[in-house]
């Protein structure tokens, strides 16, 4: 995923809370929108962070990568589990640990998921009635993978 090698330093910084908790998004996201529309989203989400200051944190392979992600989300949002199915079990903290996610690299992934949610009802079919709450899961798992102080 990265093209630098890994940081060697094992003392890695845990958000205080664990990770998020609840029921995450509504299922009800994935039936609205479907397969398609999760992964338009996700390419336009990977888009967005190729011209971000924290590409270098990414494969080379930006459209490859948005596959990966969105496979993740199918899943969470309802959908059929194609990343389980693909990779395994997800496990996020731990895949996201050889990079170093501070406060700052996580404003601007979540920056870069914000614009792209910007429209989203009308661009992804993402009903709008669920948007606040998978903004607020965003903001929860992106807080969680936060590894370095």
């Amino acid at each position: 995923m990265n093209q630098t090698e890994p940081n060697p330093d094992t003392s890695f910084y845990v958000p205080p809370g664990g990770p998020p908790q609840g029921a995450g998004p509504s299922r009800a996201i994935f039936a609205a929108m479907g397969r398609d529309n999760v992964f338009r989203m996700c390419a336009d989400f990977y888009a967005e962070l190729e011209q971000s200051e924290i590409r270098w944190m990414f494969s080379e392979d930006m459209p490859a990568a948005s596959k990966k992600i969105a496979a993740f989300l199918v899943g969470l949002l309802g959908g059929p589990p194609i990343y389980q199915e693909l990779y395994g079990p997800p496990q996020m903290r731990a895949r996201h640990l050889p990079f170093p996610i501070d406060d700052r690299a996580r404003g601007v992934w979540l920056a870069c998921f914000m614009k792209t949610l910007d429209g989203a009802p009308e661009k992804y079919a993402f009903p709008p009635e669920h948007l606040p709450g998978f903004i607020q899961f965003l903001e929860a798992f992106s807080a969680w993978m936060v590894n370095r102080k």
